[in-house]
């Protein structure tokens, strides 16, 4: 027998109860992530639903030229960059921030207290949250209106406006899914040994400095990853997000490529240059991903691979 097969079956029976509780989690990814890959094969055809997949006319690259010749085209990927760019900027580091911030509480009921309340949005939908904010900021007796006319100004809508669309997706995003990342973020701070602080003590280092020569390098692996799993969803946002809050006066700065997708391809019907469309973003993903796993390997890091 194979000497690695073997290993493998031997950790197998050692560690057998982890795989069963893994087993629907792979289903999962079989069932809904890689079984579905077999549909791309549309997007090289004219797809017709009564014709199936093998009655339907081969077309090449066509619907691709049409994606990149499309006028909407640059639109759509300066809107969907410019909204990953901003999740870079201040939604990445958001939780971080927060479960240093948490980190250095020292009562534990206070401590708990906190992270429980950032977390709790994470269970609410995004159509949820949209609401909430028209709720807070849109209707005519919300307290933003009613601050706006006590103060002398006139009111206006945050919705409608489109050099507000982005900050208020990522003020969302922010309030919404921080808790979450803190989550992971105190779970690696957890594991940096409290001697290390001691040490630092004894040396007259203050708060900051442990901090910065501490903590951080003790969850940088933790970063990078995460760091990584983001760049491979550069081209991707929530669809129901961007969904709920792109209107008629915000399209030219909110309409990203899933909610196009979701336009050309379950409204017009367009099947085979939807799925074009979502083809090119997944191989731009896959290209990022694996440029930036080199790129963080050459840096002296694990990497996810």
């Amino acid at each position: 027998m194979n000497p690695t097969r073997s290993t493998i079956l031997k950790d197998i029976r050692r560690d057998y109860w982890l795989y069963i509780m893994a087993i629907p989690g792979i289903l999962f990814f079989l069932l809904f992530k890689y079984l579905p890959m077999s549909g791309v094969i549309i997007a090289f055809q004219d797809f017709f639903p009564f014709s199936g997949f093998f009655g339907s006319p081969w077309v090449g690259l066509k619907h691709f030229h049409r994606l990149f010749s499309d006028p909407d085209f640059f639109m759509l990927l300066r809107n969907t960059l410019m909204l990953s760019v901003y999740q870079l900027v201040f939604a990445f580091p958001a939780p971080i921030i927060l479960a240093l911030m948490l980190n250095e509480l020292r009562r534990e009921w206070f401590k708990r207290s906190i992270q429980t309340l950032v977390y709790i949005p994470h269970f609410m939908s995004w159509v949820v949250v949209v609401s909430m904010f028209y709720v807070i900021f849109e209707s005519q007796q919300s307290l933003f209106q009613s601050i706006l006319e006590s103060l002398g100004f006139k009111s206006f809508s945050i919705m409608m406006e489109p050099s507000l669309f982005r900050p208020m997706y990522i003020l969302q995003v922010v309030w919404r899914d921080s808790g979450w990342g803190t989550v992971i973020y105190l779970a690696a701070l957890a594991a940096i040994s409290p001697e290390l602080y001691e040490a630092a003590k004894m040396d007259g280092a203050g708060r900051f400095r442990q901090i910065w020569h501490i903590t951080l390098p003790g969850i940088r692996s933790t970063i990078v990853v995460l760091l990584l799993l983001k760049l491979s969803d550069i081209l991707e946002t929530s669809f129901d997000h961007v969904f709920n809050l792109v209107n008629a006066l915000n399209r030219d700065v909110g309409e990203v490529f899933d909610t196009y997708v979701y336009r050309v391809g379950l409204i017009n019907g367009q099947l085979s240059y939807a799925t074009s469309v979502g083809l090119f973003k997944g191989v731009v993903g896959l290209i990022l991903v694996v440029f930036a796993n080199w790129l963080v390997k050459k840096f002296g890091e694990e990497g996810l691979y």
